[in-house]
């Protein structure tokens, strides 16, 4: 275990959780409040957005469903039961996909998925995201709902985070003449064959992983909960959290026309502090036109990463509050600090360079059959080999 954030399946009471009713009863109002906020940026679609990104982050609270920690597991112990969950979640996500990525269309509204080129500065962003997300001890997504579990450190790694892919996005001109391919997907390629390849694919990285895994020795949690109670004060099983993952990232792509992402909020939030702080976007080229314009100009309730971002918090707290565990979590050690902060930066410039993190780029990219989502993943475990070793420089246990 480590001895940074984990919100692992033993933070859960083994009798019957004391919910925290009071901050229960906030947490929903502020569910409330946010989606009247936010309509009028979007209207019943970004309330609704919202509330699935509150879903999101109850889903992998519960199911203390992590990528980083996954990866470490399967690294030092060959324990592969978080990154066999991961392969379910990307299969089913698959086959939810599919139909509308096909047509390009859902219930009359344009659809598209998280598809992006095959490039070597994608390779070497999903390297220092996978270098960082070690030396953070979390993820995009895990940045976010541990922080809603009340983790007060990786509030810094949040920081850095967001000025790591704002300084990707001023000096992108740095990396655009690196060798690339164009975007490829499968499933806009092949149609239901290239569906099928990934499926395959999926089901030979399960079975290897099957033969490799070293079966764990420590216990498991059992909870004593009924299935509702569980369902609603957790814990969740992998396998649960992975198809409810799957689903919700298939209702964001129906209703956003896109699918889930994180970072992109953390780029935004980082670039509006900055022009508060004195600096001109005209000095920009990403954000004095086009996509970058547009947003910085507009709310940030108007942004739907940003919004779903919030609600993911949110949801992690509830969930937290349901378990009756919610509490400020202190930083363990100052090295632990300083690994938080050095590991957000890596992550947000990587995430920049690689089209997206472990959300956009690996989950929404991989269930969009997009070859840029398997460099991203192969490039993030070498780089989680890189990571794991340097933990120790931070003293950080595996």
């Amino acid at each position: 275990m480590s001895n940074a954030p984990d919100l692992s399946l033993t933070h859960y009471p083994k009798t019957s959780p004391r919910p925290q009713t009071l901050i229960i009863a906030v947490l929903l109002g502020l569910f409330v409040l946010g989606a009247i906020v936010v309509s009028p940026y979007g209207g019943w679609k970004q309330s609704v957005l919202f509330l699935i990104g509150g879903l999101f982050g109850l889903s992998l609270y519960h199911a203390s469903f992590g990528f980083a920690s996954a990866y470490r597991k399967l690294f030092v112990y060959r324990e592969v039961k978080g990154v066999l969950a991961q392969i379910l979640m990307l299969a089913v996500a698959t086959l939810i996909f599919a139909p509308f990525l096909l047509t390009e269309s859902a219930f009359g509204q344009d659809v598209r998925g998280a598809v992006a080129p095959v490039a070597l500065q994608g390779a070497i962003g999903a390297f220092l995201f996978g270098v960082g997300m070690q030396l953070g001890s979390g993820c995009a997504c895990g940045t976010l709902y541990t922080i809603g579990g009340g983790s007060s450190m990786m509030l810094l790694t949040l920081l850095t985070f967001g000025v790591g892919s704002f300084w990707a996005s001023l000096t992108g001109s740095l990396w655009e003449g690196l060798p690339k391919l164009e975007a490829i997907s499968l499933v806009q390629t092949w149609g239901w064959l290239g569906v099928v390849l990934q499926l395959a694919v999926l089901g030979a990285i399960a079975l290897l992983l099957q033969r490799w895994n070293q079966p764990s020795a420590s216990s498991h949690f059992v909870s004593n909960l009924s299935l509702w109670k569980r369902f609603l004060y957790g814990p969740w099983s992998l396998v649960f959290g992975a198809i409810a993952l799957a689903i919700l990232n298939g209702l964001t792509l129906l209703l956003a026309g896109r699918p889930w992402g994180v970072t992109w909020g953390f780029t935004l939030w980082a670039a509006k502090v900055a022009q508060r702080l004195g600096w001109n976007p005209a000095t920009s080229e990403f954000w004095n036109q086009g996509v970058g314009a547009k947003t910085l100009s507009e709310s940030v309730f108007a942004d739907i990463t940003s919004v779903m971002n919030f609600g993911i918090v949110l949801g992690a707290a509830l969930a937290a509050a349901l378990a009756g565990q919610l509490a400020v979590k202190q930083p363990p050690t100052k090295t632990a600090i300083a690994a938080a902060l050095v590991g957000g930066l890596m992550m947000g410039y990587g995430a920049r360079l690689a089209f997206g993190c472990n959300v956009g780029a690996y989950f929404s990219g991989i269930a969009s059959t997009s070859l840029h989502g398997w460099l991203w993943i192969t490039f993030a475990l070498l780089g989680t080999g890189l990571g794991i070793r340097l933990r120790s420089l931070f003293r950080l246990a595996l």
